[in-house]
């Protein structure tokens, strides 16, 4: 069995909402680009992702693993990620790491606010949202704490306020007036943030010294909803 690096050169990528977003790991540096792009993902990745490489000077054979966001998020931009990521893993036979959305931005609330429990939330669109809770270990990594939910905003004030919760992405962005956040003391929001290549990049190389690889057929996209789209009966039937 081969043994695994303890510093990989992870490539990783996200279009799972309205950012898109490439970085390289190496080691403690990662190398990223951010930008905030409706509907330009599919131009966009394959660019970053170029420059990251040619940035760190090192081709697209010489990384050890792909990660992506593999969801929740829009479901074009899920499919988008997880069908570029599947490219390159086939094109140079490297193993996958999918990583969750909602993960990544708990990630950075911990990184850039010092949070040691986050609600990460993605607008599921439909007055609905994808979301989880998390917490941070002793190494430092944001952990789900149960399992990610998609449920109506509301359900985003259930966890109880015994404890203070750092809150953050489009979920919470978009129903902030609905959410009343001003009537909850123990909740802290961060303003405007997305998933990013770079805390995909970090939590992957965790994953990768856990051995945690995934075979491509494995390395499939989350939704979260069992359904995406309705019929015109289904609809009329609500």
């Amino acid at each position: 069995m081969k043994q695994l690096s303890s510093t990989p050169l992870i490539l990783a990528l996200d279009t799972a909402t309205e950012a898109c977003s490439a970085a390289l790991a190496m080691g403690t540096t990662i190398i990223s680009r951010f930008k905030i792009a409706p509907r330009e993902h599919t131009q966009l990745i394959l660019t970053q992702l170029e420059e990251v490489l040619t940035e760190a000077r090192i081709k697209l054979s010489d990384v050890d693993a792909i990660a992506f966001g593999r969801g929740p998020g829009a479901f074009t931009g899920v499919r988008i990620a997880a069908g570029v990521a599947h490219g390159l893993s086939l094109s140079v036979n490297k193993p996958l790491l999918p990583i969750s959305t909602l993960a990544a931005i708990a990630q950075q609330m911990h990184e850039e606010q010092g949070a040691k429990h986050c609600i990460a939330a993605i607008d599921a669109r439909m007055a609905e949202v994808y979301w989880g809770a998390y917490h941070a270990n002793n190494e430092e990594i944001m952990l789900l704490e149960g399992k990610e939910n998609i449920s109506k905003p509301k359900q985003l004030l259930t966890l109880g306020d015994s404890i203070t919760w750092t809150v953050a992405g489009s979920g919470w962005d978009e129903y902030a007036e609905l959410l009343k956040l001003s009537d909850h003391a123990n909740l802290n929001k961060i303003e405007s943030i997305f998933p990013s290549a770079h805390y995909i990049a970090q939590l992957a190389v965790e994953d990768w010294k856990q051995g945690k690889t995934t075979p491509i057929e494995q390395a499939q996209p989350i939704y979260l909803r069992d359904k995406v789209a309705q019929t015109t009966a289904e609809r009329a039937a609500k």
